[in-house]
């Protein structure tokens, strides 16, 4: 029988108890060895912190911000602030400064943290500017004294010297905030409860089968509450472990390193799991490559019910036991796993990474649902679902589809908006009366903004953003973001972006992967470089062969007729996505406005 705790602290403190000698979080050191510290030696960080922290003034509802990347640190800056009944705020380190002055002015922030130098200095002048703001404490430090407030390591030494015992929040407390991408505007902080987290952590393990002593590689940052909520909360609540990424170019270095069991990411993630595998077996020997293909239809066949003949077996089973395995190795060798969110995921990845022995599991919900909504189980599992929606018996979440307030934007008779009621959903925007009631119906659900539908068995779909999908001339409507995780599953398409309202078809925007163009530029023996190389006959005709390969799963009159290729990334420093990397689609139409509109004026269908 699972525990069932009152709050995160008290859930913290009794697991650090119970698995005090196990390790819990890995730090990549100088010399490229992960270095590792126990739960009790996390229990005793926390607890000097939250005395550094009482003794500047931190208290009961005051808020403790950060700015960092996933580490030791963030975990420990979190239960401290928690264990004051305090509440803590995440800030991504690649958010602009002005981001950061909106979040700790907005949410009234007292202390926050700081990972490095360079975000101290940027942000110090701010204490003058925000007068909630009384203390900026730098966790990479190097010991010295600072002038606009306290060193992480300066704030442990004083916790030493001066402990006060925790103090455990009621259920409904605030833990924290929880701060919005914004893709159309300024992010909003969602307020998310003990409740509303344990709701999440006490539900998770009929997903999968954890045991204490499993790890996992920390890829998700923690300002986002999918990366929160599993590897730090459901981490501590199952006696897990993670290894922090170093580099992203030392990724697979570093994961060879950790050897996670599980593995926590986004459909990205798989994305190029899939296009790295499959671009290696296209260049592999014909023995090999032959062996890899035959096996991945077989596996798919068995998968559906189809019985194998011996001979098909055999052959499966080969190479489950060499190439599989060695795939898996390149992962550490360990990896059971595998579970996506925050954005759709193409069955066809799924089934690709399943095949490979590797389970994966797709999950669904947003910052405003703790963020579990549903998910696929190791018991019970659909493809193209983000799984069952059941009363789980410790965490009530149902799901309404409303058909209703959709109208003539409804794709099909079946799907209508996911509304969410449950512990998991949240407190509220923090200041936003009018945008709270805009989203929270009469009887308490969460208007997720999301379609979707509900089969005869229960499992949900997900089918599009509502403030997203857009009609053509013709009347019938689009859901974009569906159609460029398509294209994007191309090694030679970096983002897409597909424009169509109001026109007669689609066109589609390519910012293309650059690195993969060139070398299959130099394979056909293409010299041109830049804008030459993108309007080459063989380019064009290269991206439009790459665009077909996947119109198969669009409908008719969804797919593109004329594509644009771009030599651009599509960044948070550009304004073109978010931190959590969704397309800002009104800045990009801006940015490529004469270009997108292009395509359509060269048909004679716009007027100049």
């Amino acid at each position: 029988m699972r525990k069932i705790y009152k709050n995160l602290i008290e859930m913290q403190e009794e697991s650090c108890k119970i698995y005090k000698n196990l390790e819990i979080f890995g730090t990549k050191n100088q010399d490229g060895h992960y270095k590792w510290i126990t739960y009790g030696q996390f229990q005793q960080l926390v607890d000097d912190m939250r005395g550094g922290l009482y003794k500047i003034g931190v208290g009961a509802n005051d808020k403790v911000g950060i700015i960092a990347r996933n580490r030791t640190e963030w975990a420990v800056a979190c239960y401290a602030t928690m264990g004051l009944r305090a509440q803590f705020v995440s800030m991504y380190e690649n958010q602009f400064i002005d981001d950061w002055q909106y979040i700790i002015e907005n949410s009234e922030s007292k202390v926050v943290f700081v990972s490095n130098e360079k975000i101290y200095q940027s942000i110090k002048h701010l204490q003058k500017e925000i007068p909630t703001l009384k203390h900026i404490v730098l966790i990479e430090d190097g010991d010295k004294k600072l002038d606009s407030g306290y060193s992480y390591h300066g704030l442990l030494r004083i916790g030493q010297e001066h402990s006060v015992p925790s103090q455990h929040p009621d259920t409904e407390e605030l833990m924290g905030l929880i701060y919005t991408s914004g893709t159309t505007g300024r992010p909003k902080g969602v307020m998310l409860s003990h409740g509303n987290i344990l709701s999440n952590v006490h539900m998770c393990p009929d997903i999968v089968d954890f045991v204490s002593g499993d790890r996992t590689f920390s890829l998700l940052p923690w300002a986002h509450i999918f990366g929160q909520t599993a590897e730090v909360h459901l981490l501590i609540y199952m006696g897990l472990s993670t290894g922090f990424l170093d580099n992203p170019n030392t990724l697979l270095e570093d994961i060879l390193k950790v050897k996670p069991t599980v593995l926590f990411a986004v459909p990205k993630v798989f994305n190029r799991i899939y296009e790295g595998i499959n671009s290696k077996m296209n260049a592999a020997p014909l023995p090999v490559k032959l062996l890899f293909r035959t096996a991945m239809e077989l596996a798919n066949k068995k998968r559906e019910g189809g019985k194998l003949p011996l001979r098909a077996e055999l052959t499966l089973q080969l190479a489950q036991k060499t190439l599989f395995k060695a795939i898996r190795n390149k992962f550490g060798g360990r990896l059971k796993y595998a579970i996506s969110g925050a954005s759709a995921l193409n069955p066809k990845i799924g089934k690709f990474v399943d095949n490979l022995g590797i389970e994966i599991l797709e999950a669904y919900g947003l910052s405003e649902t703790s963020p579990l909504v549903s998910s696929n189980t190791i018991r019970k599992r659909r493809f193209g679902s983000v799984g069952p929606v059941a009363n789980n018996p410790y965490a009530d979440i149902r799901v309404k589809i409303d058909h209703s307030v959709l109208g003539e934007n409804v794709q099909s008779c079946e799907e209508g908006e996911i509304v969410v009621y449950g512990p998991n959903v949240m407190k509220g925007y923090y200041k936003l009366p009018e945008e709270t009631a805009a989203v929270m119906t009469a009887d308490g659900g969460f208007r997720t903004g999301d379609l979707g539908r509900l089969d005869a068995d229960g499992f949900l779909y997900v089918t599009g953003r509502i403030k997203e999908q857009y009609k053509l001339e013709n009347g019938k409507y689009v859901v974009p973001n569906v159609i460029e995780d398509q294209y994007k599953l191309s090694p030679y398409i970096a983002n897409a972006f597909l424009y169509g309202s109001n026109k007669k078809h689609n066109v589609v925007l390519i910012a293309v992967n650059m690195l993969e163009l060139q070398k299959w530029a130099k394979s056909q023996h293409i010299t041109a470089r830049g804008e030459a190389l993108l309007q080459h006959h063989k380019t064009q005709a290269h991206y439009q062969k790459e665009i077909e390969n996947f119109n198969e799963f669009i409908k008719h009159y969804e797919q593109p007729k004329k594509f644009v290729l771009v030599d651009e990334e599509w960044t948070v420093d550009n304004l073109l996505v978010t931190p959590t990397m969704k397309l800002k689609r009104q800045n990009i139409y801006n940015r490529y406005k004469d270009i997108l509109e292009g395509l359509f004026v060269e048909e004679g269908e716009e007027e100049i």
